[in-house]
């Protein structure tokens, strides 16, 4: 029976966790024709691939040139970080102001699953379901200004810090997340605030972004 190929979600999925693994490191070219060799796929799917990573942030198309593995500077890094701080604390007011029982049910819900990807040592569901954390709670703030502006941060903080994340930091999300939650639940805006404004702080000190490229970019050895 032919092997089936691989759909636009399924490779997407295959690129992002060869970011996350930092198999594939800012600046790499992503080349259609090696792609669609690689997979197995058509070069027009290959570009329905590389349009929805152009979206999400984690690929850089260029004129003339090709599609890149965005490259996320120091400079870009602190602005991101800079301006999370800056939505997510207006998300955390307007959230002690309006949190119900079944508001604090869901984010404990969505906590057990960034446990469990934790104990699983599970990097790509890590990193997907903190930032998904971050979103939700924007979603129970019931603003959709600012549920908009923070998802395009989050997507690119994310990508931040798949790629300059220090190996050996210990992932310190769930536990800053429980305490968050807890603040959240007793109504104490200050300390929610305080709370949020760490937790962005540790994530940002975390990051190396004096790092050197000194993985392949040959597509065959990233993907086999």
């Amino acid at each position: 029976m032919e092997k089936r190929k691989p759909d636009v979600a399924q490779i997407c999925q295959t690129i992002w966790q060869s970011i996350v693994e930092k198999k594939l490191r800012p600046g790499t070219r992503l080349k259609e024709e090696q792609l669609s060799e690689v997979f197995g796929v058509s070069r027009a799917r290959v570009r329905q691939v590389l349009a929805v990573l152009q979206r999400d942030g984690l690929v850089s198309i260029i004129p003339n040139r090709g599609a890149f593995v965005s490259e996320p500077d120091a400079d870009e890094a602190r602005d991101v970080f800079y301006l999370r701080t800056k939505i997510e604390e207006r998300v955390v007011e307007r959230l002690v102001e309006r949190i119900s029982e079944q508001d604090i049910n869901r984010l404990e819900g969505h906590l057990k699953k960034e446990l469990a990807a934790q104990a699983k040592g599970d990097r790509l569901a890590s990193v997907k379901l903190s930032g998904e954390f971050h979103m939700l709670l924007a979603t129970l703030a019931e603003s959709t200004l600012l549920h908009g502006i923070l998802q395009a941060l989050v997507v690119r903080s994310s990508l931040v810090t798949v790629m300059y994340r220090r190996e050996e930091m210990h992932d310190c999300g769930p536990d800053e997340h429980r305490e968050l939650i807890d603040i959240i639940r007793s109504g104490d805006k200050k300390g929610a605030l305080q709370c949020m404004q760490t937790h962005l702080k540790h994530i940002e000190d975390e990051l190396d972004l004096s790092q050197n490229d000194v993985s392949s970019r040959d597509l065959w050895q990233v993907f086999k």
